[in-house]
């Protein structure tokens, strides 16, 4: 009887991470938390990224949210790790934000309407993607390599 041994090898872990979460104020700050404490375990600079998900989650709990329904995190490390995707995905498909390069700057004494502005300082690249009906979805990426 002759037995083969098969020896596999460990395929490189994928580097995603997606979670549901509560469209409330505490959902928004648990998602930057969890961004934090999920980057920082891959080894990844998060201060930039937890920005940008802090600013795309807090729009999902004011403008994207339908009660009952939670709005996901993802995070994706892509390109042989040269880039990182963030992505907010709500139900409110019907209400879409403005594209990049169109959000307009708040009065100076808002209080409220720099999110985008602020993700679109921050990001290597960022837009809206809509559906399935009724998602859409916000995302950013940040290049990894200098």
């Amino acid at each position: 009887m002759n037995l083969e041994i098969t020896r596999t090898e460990p395929s490189a872990p994928a580097r995603q991470f997606t979670v549901l979460l509560s469209p409330t104020r505490r959902g928004a700050r648990l998602a930057r938390l969890l961004t934090s404490v999920q980057l920082a375990s891959w080894g990844l600079p998060s201060e930039s990224a937890a920005q940008i998900v802090a600013e795309l989650a807090t729009n999902a709990t004011v403008h994207g949210r339908v009660p009952g329904r939670d709005f996901r995190l993802d995070l994706a490390v892509q390109d042989d790790g040269k880039r990182l995707r963030i992505e907010v995905t709500d139900t409110r498909g019907d209400h879409l934000p403005p594209g990049p390069g169109t959000p307009a700057a708040p009065a100076a004494d808002s209080e409220s309407g720099r999110g985008l502005l602020i993700v679109e300082a921050l990001a290597d690249r960022w837009g809206v993607a809509s559906g399935p009906v009724p998602r859409k979805t916000v995302w950013a990426e940040l290049d990894l390599v200098p």
